[in-house]
């Protein structure tokens, strides 16, 4: 995939309000540590992730995707007219049915040429608006278009500690670990052709995309929902974590090097890469294989844990506001998800 004249104008995002320690959670475990003798602190020292944040008990998914598409509305004054599609891709939705994009675009005031509609794809799921959004720019269809997301960890990391504590085995313990690093956001992302009056002069331009796939891996990372009785369901979210970090490896570096050669760039020329955050092990193990040195990489798992996703393209908005990504560098876009599914972009700040 290779783009002439695609360019992200806007990254807004908002954070959920509640601040979460990772002592908190461990805290609600204790009868589980104590029957394990599990020591305090082993959840921020497997991840490296110290607190997430969270939306309040009552708050609706919509709302705060909508936050953030304000912000990008008045920071780029982009006339809503010009819309030419609104897709929401967030892993979390309102319901099943309208898609939570319907509910968004009509807060925002799109008119009725504007598609609107639901994108998932795991924690790839703004990447694969971007791109399905950038198909329609770089086809002519479109002039702009808005990906939207918002993530929420509350309900699946409580419904997991209550299962935890009645399941008191290591094993249930390895595979609920991934779920306690959940955290909340939401953010919105503008695209457009570049022809529009916008007030801002952000313009960072999408050159090409990799993708690459192996689905033989698609129940090594799950979240569902499972009978528990007569009519009764529970959700649960299960990650097999040491095989779902080895092949999800390998998988980027085949991504990575279908990448390189698709833009014809060395590893030294790549400035900056921003990455899906999920935590100090995966960092590492990422970032060694695909032998991208550390200070080229810009992390915020350490205290807004694994946002789904939102993650990436929030580090990639923070990275920009905190001066990490300038004008000018090549930057890459590294996606990871459940299923298993790898995307890389490369954009031009």
């Amino acid at each position: 995939m290779k783009y002439s004249n695609v360019f992200i104008n806007s990254l807004s995002y908002e954070l959920a309000p509640q601040v979460i320690s990772s002592f908190e959670l461990e805290s609600r475990l204790a009868p589980l540590y104590q029957k394990l003798r599990i020591p305090m602190g082993q959840l921020a020292a497997l991840t490296g992730i110290e607190e997430r944040r969270w939306w309040p008990a009552d708050h609706i998914l919509s709302d705060g995707a909508i936050a953030a598409a304000h912000k990008t509305i008045a920071e780029t004054g982009v006339n809503i007219n010009d819309l030419g599609a609104v897709i929401y891709t967030g892993v979390c939705r309102d319901q099943h049915e309208p898609a939570t994009a319907c509910r968004i675009a009509a807060a925002l005031g799109v008119n009725s040429s504007t598609a609107i509609y639901d994108i998932s794809n795991a924690c790839l799921g703004v990447l694969s608006g971007i791109l399905d959004i950038a198909n329609r720019i770089e086809l002519g269809q479109i002039k702009a278009g808005l990906v939207v997301s918002c993530e929420s960890a509350r309900h699946i990391v409580d419904i997991t500690i209550e299962n935890m504590l009645e399941n008191k085995t290591i094993q249930n313990f390895s595979q609920s670990l991934a779920t306690l690093t959940g955290g909340s956001g939401a953010v919105a992302v503008l695209l457009t052709d570049g022809s529009l009056p916008l007030k801002n002069t952000r313009q960072h331009k999408l050159l090409g995309a990799s993708h690459l796939s192996a689905p033989e891996h698609y129940d090594l990372c799950k979240w569902g929902s499972q009978p528990v009785g007569l009519k009764l369901h529970r959700e649960y979210m299960r990650t097999n974590a040491v095989p779902l970090l080895k092949e999800g490896v390998a998988l980027a570096l085949n991504t990575w090097q279908h990448f390189l050669d698709q833009r014809s760039w060395s590893v030294d020329q790549v400035d900056k890469v921003i990455c899906h955050q999920v935590g100090s092990a995966n960092q590492k193990q990422v970032l060694a294989a695909l032998k991208i040195p550390a200070h080229k990489e810009f992390p915020t798992f350490k205290k807004l844990g694994n946002m789904g996703t939102v993650s990436l393209p929030v580090t990639a908005a923070i990275a920009h506001d905190q001066g990490f990504l300038i004008k000018g560098d090549k930057v890459s876009f590294l996606g990871i998800g459940s299923g298993l599914n790898c995307m890389m972009l490369g954009l031009e700040w």
